[in-house]
């Protein structure tokens, strides 16, 4: 649930809030009369984010602002005034704010950006881990892999912990992109500073360059007052333009100015506005594709392309689909106590599915199994259609020499992943294949599944496996 800190000296404001905000179900709203009240307060209730009132009795809002940023300089602040001059707002910005509101305010306006800030607050205080080790709680997020393209991902990551270059992140929709540019956050010197996200694809044309420059007050129709950009917002941090693919010519050349001198125009202004970002950028088109066919500035290209990270597509390392797997079953499980395991059939399945939508399908799948799981064990038939529909790579229905090969496919999976349980009618074929592989040496049988030989002959007996393979 996310906590939401009203600090104004008024009453009927904090009633306005109280009518607002107070009956939301995944929002906790706490109010303070002033700001020294608000400052004892925030260790104990520790907020996602702060709204408060520019002139209250006693410290203003603009020193309460300055003495939380001593101790708290991730939980966004919302400063609302009754005078909107352009002096108030360059000074809220200029101390971290991460947007003001006029009074009397809009209501949909203050729970539009009510929202966007939360998310703002979310993608700051997550941190994303590039050593994944799903047991462990000290991160929310990770980026799983252990094939060799994963580990090259890891290690540029790395490499760019103590650096401000500009980064550019390729790969297919669904690959990570924005988990890569989070992890190059957390890790940087720039992590106790802003971190704002804009998916360039999803903002029409026509508002994103006020969305990330901000405009002047009559810049066009409907600009009744300043407005700060996302460049003034995130002044000393990062910023992660997602599809930068999709941006417009015009915005293009304001990006490369910004990256060149570090400077914009806000639109309408003709006002050089200075801001220091680390700017990381993420497109699922081919760049010299896109640079080739003229959709693209050649001069933007290079000044964005001095890192390169490429994610791979998940059918490219197919061997992280198990860690994968067990990773968003453990972060989605309603009981962390008792996990659902994925049985032997289900995982190879998965490990067997070439994932369009790359590893976002992956998860949506296990979520959509753990819905579906009525036991302790992901079955093939709770795995969505497209993927359960293979049957391991067979028609539904096999027969003869089919069958065989579904068993040795099984076995050979089975071998590499002992750790999870499996439905008789599998294990029964998992432990005629072992006894077939070692001629009948039980002792080696065993050792292969994983299981002690008096186990072994316990599954024997179970299984009537005794005769068939003349077992003696």
């Amino acid at each position: 649930m996310d906590k939401l800190l009203l600090i104004d000296d008024e009453a009927d404001v904090r009633y306005s809030f109280e009518r607002i905000f107070g009956s939301k179900d995944a929002l906790q709203l706490s109010t303070a009369a002033s700001g020294e009240e608000a400052l004892a307060l925030i260790p104990q209730i520790k907020p996602d984010l702060v709204i408060m009132d520019v002139r209250m009795v006693g410290i203003t809002g603009i020193e309460t602002l300055q003495q939380l940023r001593e101790f708290d300089t991730k939980t966004p602040v919302i400063l609302m005034t009754a005078y909107g001059t352009t002096q108030t707002a360059i000074q809220a910005m200029k101390h971290g704010a991460y947007d003001y509101i006029l009074k009397p305010f809009d209501v949909p306006k203050l729970e539009e950006l009510v929202a966007k800030a939360l998310d703002a607050s979310r993608l700051m205080k997550q941190v994303v881990s590039y050593e994944p080790l799903p047991d462990k709680e000290d991160y929310d997020l990770g980026i799983i892999g252990q094939s060799p393209s994963m580990q090259e991902v890891f290690k540029t990551i790395g490499q760019l912990a103590s650096s401000d270059a500009t980064v550019l992140i390729t790969g297919e929709s669904g690959t990570g992109k924005e988990l890569v540019a989070r992890a190059i956050y957390n890790h940087s010197q720039r992590d106790k500073a802003p971190y704002l996200a804009i998916n360039c694809a999803a903002i029409p044309e026509n508002l994103l360059e006020s969305e990330l420059f901000g405009h002047e007050k009559g810049a066009f129709t409907g600009a009744s007052g300043l407005r700060i950009g996302k460049f003034e917002q995130c002044d000393g941090g990062t910023i992660f333009l997602d599809e930068i693919g999709d941006m417009a010519p015009s915005t293009q050349t304001k990006i490369l100015r910004v990256l060149q001198s570090g400077t914009f125009e806000r639109v309408g202004g003709n006002k050089a506005v200075k801001t220091d970002v680390r700017l990381i950028a993420a497109t699922n088109k081919l760049p010299e594709t896109a640079v080739s066919e003229g959709d693209f500035r050649e001069d933007l290209f290079y000044r964005l392309n001095v890192v390169r990270i490429e994610l791979p597509a998940l059918r490219e390392r197919k061997k992280d689909i198990p860690q994968l797997a067990s990773y968003f079953l453990q972060r989605y499980s309603s009981d962390p106590e008792h996990i659902k395991t994925i049985q032997a059939d289900a995982l190879a399945l998965l490990q067997d599915y070439d994932w369009p939508g790359n590893v976002r399908e992956l998860e949506n799948a296990v979520q959509r199994a753990l819905v579906m799981a009525k036991g302790d064990a992901i079955l093939m038939d709770n795995l969505p259609h497209e993927i359960s529909k293979q049957k391991l790579g067979v028609e539904t229905d096999v027969e003869g020499d089919d069958v065989e090969g579904l068993s040795a496919k099984l076995f050979h999976w089975a071998r590499n992943n002992p750790d999870l349980k499996v439905i008789p009618a599998v294990e029964r074929e998992l432990v005629i294949n072992a006894l077939k592989e070692t001629g009948g040496n039980q002792v080696q049988a065993a050792k292969i599944l994983g299981i002690t030989r008096a186990t072994l002959r316990k599954r024997v007996e179970k299984f009537s496996i005794r005769q068939e393979l003349s077992i003696e």
